[in-house]
Parts: C-alpha cells; sequence; structure tokens
C-alpha cells in the first residue's frame, strides 16, 4: 500500500509502527523529525490532503536521505489505511473539528490516539460550544480522553487510550500556577496570565495578518478576551482548585518564529521559599522542567528547539503579588514534544527518549 511500510526486521527489534495525520503542518513536522530518531518507534504512515503522492524528503529536505523516512509517500487521510496495519498508535496534528473524523474509527480498531487539536481537551461539551462555536463533533469520546498535561497527568496518561495534548499556551501556564494552587499558596481566581508567543505557534497557513512584512517589528495582543485555550486552562485550574474558576489571559504575537514567554500575577499569601518548596515536590524529578528560582528570569532563546520549560517566580513586596513566569517551545514542549513524551509514558518507556 503506498506510504505505509512494513518490515518485520523493526517488529524484531521491538519499535512501535506510528502514522502521523496532518504531518505537512508545523507541529506535523516536528513531529517527523523527532519521531525519525525515536530508537522506539517506526514511521509507517504520513498524511496529507495537499501533498498526496509526493514523499517525505520532498516537503522535508532535511531528512536523511538514508533514513527509511525519507522514500515514505504522503497519502490522503484515510483511517481505514491504517487500521489494516501494524499500527500502535497515531498522532492527529490536525484543525479542531477535523481530528475527532479519525478519532472514532481509530480508537475502535484498538489504536492509540494522541491528539494535538484542541477536540477532545475540554470536557464539557457546552464549553466547547461556547469557545469554538460549533456542536462537538465526538462527545461520547470525551469521557474517554486524558488530558496530556505530562508532568500533572502521568498516572492517567499511562492507561490512556486517547491523550488530548495541551496547547501551547496552556502549558505556559498551567505547569507554573498548578502546584501553587493545590498547595493553597495562589487564590486561582486572581490568576492574571500575559503570554506573548511566536508566529509559528498560527500555524503553516497563508494569511496577510501572519505575513512575515506584517508581524516583523510588531507585538500585538490577539483574541481577546476569549482565546480558545482559555477554556481548557480554567478547566484544568477548576480542577486544582476544586470549584469552578475563571482567570484572566491576555496572548500576543511577537516576531518570533517559535517560543512562548509568560508572566503571570496572582494574589496569595506565600513567600519565595514556600513557592520554592511547593515547585520541588511537584517537579523535582522531572528532567524538562527547569526550577530557576529568584535568580533568573526564562527566556525563549534557552528553551527553543526543547522538550523543556523554564519557570522563575518572585513576590513583590511592594504590592504583595506573586509572579510567576515561564518560557517554552511552542512547537516542542507546546506540541510535537509534549505529545511524543505522553506516547512515551503510554508505552512504559523512559520520558525523554526521542526528546533529547
Amino acid at each position: 500500500m503506498v506510504g505505509i511500510r512494513a518490515d518485520s526486521r523493526f517488529i524484531a527489534m521491538n519499535l512501535i509502527n506510528v502514522a502521523i495525520f496532518g504531518a505537512s503542518g508545523y507541529s506535523g513536522e516536528e513531529l517527523v523529525r523527532r519521531l525519525a530518531q525515536h530508537p522506539r518507534v517506526r514511521i509507517v504512515g504520513l498524511t496529507s490532503r495537499q501533498h498526496a503522492g509526493k514523499k517525505a524528503s520532498d516537503l522535508f529536505p532535511w531528512l536523511d536521505p538514508h533514513s527509511p523516512v525519507a522514500d515514505l509517500q504522503f497519502i490522503s487521510p484515510d483511517a481505514a489505511n491504517l487500521t489494516r496495519e501494524d499500527v500502535a498508535a497515531v498522532f492527529l496534528a490536525l484543525p479542531h473539528g477535523v481530528a475527532s473524523e479519525f478519532a472514532v474509527p481509530l480508537l475502535d480498531a484498538g489504536i492509540r490516539v494522541l491528539d494535538l487539536s484542541a477536540d477532545f481537551r475540554t470536557r464539557d461539551p457546552q464549553v466547547y460550544r461556547e469557545f469554538y462555536q460549533q456542536e462537538h463533533p465526538a462527545k461520547a469520546l470525551l469521557s474517554r480522553s486524558v488530558y496530556g498535561l505530562a508532568e500533572i497527568h502521568r498516572d492517567e496518561i499511562r492507561k490512556a487510550e486517547l491523550v488530548a495534548c495541551p496547547g501551547c499556551y496552556p502549558t505556559g501556564i498551567l505547569l507554573p500556577v498548578l502546584p501553587l494552587i493545590r498547595s493553597g499558596l495562589i487564590r486561582a481566581d486572581s490568576v492574571i496570565a500575559t503570554s506573548m508567543s511566536g508566529v509559528s505557534g498560527a500555524g503553516r497557513k497563508a494569511e496577510i495578518s501572519l505575513l512575515f512584512v506584517e508581524c516583523n517589528e510588531s507585538v500585538r495582543p490577539y483574541s481577546l478576551p476569549l482565546h480558545r485555550h482559555l477554556s481548557e486552562i480554567e478547566q484544568e485550574i477548576s480542577l486544582a482548585a476544586g470549584r469552578e474558576t475563571k482567570i484572566q489571559f491576555a496572548p500576543h504575537l511577537v516576531p518570533l518564529n517559535r517560543g512562548i514567554v509568560t508572566t503571570i500575577h496572582a494574589d496569595g499569601n506565600a513567600n519565595e521559599v514556600q513557592i520554592s518548596n511547593a515547585y520541588t515536590r511537584a517537579y523535582g524529578s522531572d528532567r524538562f522542567v527547569r526550577l530557576l528560582g529568584t535568580d533568573r528570569f526564562p527566556d525563549v532563546k534557552h528553551v527553543a528547539h526543547s522538550n523543556a520549560i523554564e519557570i522563575a517566580w518572585r513576590v513583590d513586596s511592594r504590592t504583595g503579588k506573586i509572579i510567576l513566569m515561564s518560557a517554552l517551545d511552542n512547537l516542542v514542549k507546546g506540541a510535537a514534544g509534549q505529545a511524543i513524551q505522553c506516547l512515551n509514558i503510554m508505552q512504559g518507556w523512559e520520558e525523554g527518549i526521542g526528546l533529547s
């Protein structure tokens, strides 16, 4: 079958076969880049309606020409092509509303699904309708999905068949705030988050507002006051707080290719040592969380092309406000890297495999 490969050598080596739907987008390309080097994974399927029939090396000239992925042909998205093959997991790097179309038959075929869209992040279909202005396309699957914030929901991810990989903004906000909310160090409904994101966060698409001339030497807010990612942010904060909680979130577009930096202000009754202790309890053994403390500031330059997130904090002695800061790569820790981290957890592998 065109676009699908099978080779008994890889089965003998205990590799698992995976496919990537929407592999030609920015997150899809990042998945290809990293999974092609993953020692426990073999890419057997790449889909793209626009590029069906082309070889992977046509779109990704950086691929090693000796890699088996280089000659792999893109196919049109069709779950039936994969359900007839020995595919263990599928990554859906597709727009919201489209991913769910493929999740249903893949799950029915016993294939584990890691969805990078927003289709299964928000558990309440009414909230989904409020933020996405459409009915949820697969409500029956919502109860089966696990929110894939790896450091927070690791135990649930291990057993999951459907992982809803978090958005990039939520990852940069939730990892700093959740340990402090759970420890009672900040008041959940006082959170005000401001984030600045590189242009790749908008996806690989042709829009005038995303052209180089429009974005270069420009910083602008957008999608206020109801950015779509706010739905999953408030969902996870509400779970941590034990009550329904709403927060303020302001995203901004900055002239970077990739990266997100976030600053969060919150009310609380904690000193910097207590905050440090809470983070150490939560993330002390997590290899991808860098706790910078009160001496340094997060910088997208230090996390670009990595699956790391940097977190720093301060307590403003004048106002009493707690200030939290983070930086991550929106295409790695905010998308493809976190999805691979979740796959590693699901398979019982070391979390950093394929992410160095």
